[in-house]
């Protein structure tokens, strides 16, 4: 029980239910269930997004790149619906599906053959990215008027009282959980980003692993654009600018260690809930929405702080100690 009490899932849960119950004491019917559906469903995207950035994180890099791959790929695909209507929705999410992997696989070579820092790669990616969405589009919207009716209508369909976009995040969550912890490759994760030297030792090609950690980060990301357009019914060069932040956030507040090697789907689970909580809570409580990257950004430090206060190793008490003994 004591162990429980002092996990970062089990103080992060507390911090969502004291938030929640803080919040309903000014306005009560956010505590309501049907309220806590909605939130929970604005934060899909940021769920979506923090899973495939969890994993790279695991492996002693970062993908910034995220949130300009959500874009491209949104408007990549809210253009293709224009000019073809008739395509089938699941043909549209295997597009998507296939652009954000070739983008994550983009940075993945990078960091892999060229040995190029991730955090270098994935601002270069991440610019281009963006400028490939101005190109594309010369800088015009996607409006909700030029998109077919079942292209805006998947993730908003209502199955057991959730939107599809709610259950997408859902299966995420568990497939995420079942790759971590039963699979080959999740232990890879772990292990490349815990000691990537002794990783080498147990036969685990490191550039390789971190290669796929970017392609599933990528491929989240895709599915997650089109989500993103199809729901708010809009495609424009800027969307989703500045997510990448709260992305990292939600990992960082969720215990995922920066350096790599530690954390959990349930810690990004719930540092994505409680940036989402946080956000639905700023119109409520009668704070500017602009305080958000704030807020994300102080977070980021808080937490990074907390884990490496927990990480930290007591070595001058040792060194008292082999000195007492000699």
């Amino acid at each position: 029980m004591t162990q429980l009490l002092k996990s970062r899932e089990a103080i992060l849960t507390g911090a969502i239910l004291v938030l929640i119950a803080l919040i309903s004491t000014r306005y009560p019917g956010f505590a309501a269930p049907g309220n806590l559906a909605n939130v929970f469903n604005d934060t899909a995207p940021l769920i979506l997004l923090a899973l495939g950035q969890m994993i790279v994180i695991l492996t002693k890099c970062i993908d910034l790149s995220v949130a300009a791959n959500l874009a491209l790929t949104g408007m990549v695909v809210a253009m293709l619906n224009t000019v073809a209507p008739g395509v089938p929705v699941a043909i549209i999410i295997l597009i998507a599906l296939a652009l954000g992997a070739l983008m994550g696989a983009a940075n993945g070579l990078l960091v892999w053959k060229l040995s190029i820092p991730p955090i270098v790669v994935t601002l270069g990616t991440m610019t281009i990215f963006r400028g490939i969405i101005f190109l594309i589009s010369d800088g015009a919207w996607v409006n909700a008027h030029e998109m077919s009716a079942p292209f805006k209508d998947f993730p908003r369909h209502v199955l057991l009282g959730l939107p599809t976009l709610s259950w997408i995040a859902i299966l995420a969550v568990l497939a995420f959980f079942v790759l971590t912890t039963r699979t080959a490759l999740g232990r890879a994760f772990f292990a490349v980003g815990g000691n990537p030297h002794a990783s080498v030792y147990t036969g685990i090609n490191v550039g390789r692993t971190q290669f796929w950690a970017y392609v599933i980060s990528g491929t989240l990301a895709g599915l997650t654009g089109y989500l993103w357009v199809a729901r708010y019914a809009v495609a424009y060069v800027d969307i989703a600018g500045g997510f990448e932040l709260d992305v990292v956030a939600a990992c960082v507040i969720g215990g995922v260690s920066i350096a790599g090697g530690s954390g959990s789907v349930i810690g990004a689970l719930l540092g994505a809930i409680f940036l989402g909580v946080v956000k639905n809570a700023l119109p409520v409580v009668n704070i500017s929405p602009f305080w958000q990257l704030a807020i994300s950004g102080t977070a980021i430090i808080v937490a990074i702080a907390f884990n490496a206060r927990a990480s930290r190793v007591p070595g001058r008490v040792i060194l008292k100690r082999a000195e007492h003994a000699a």
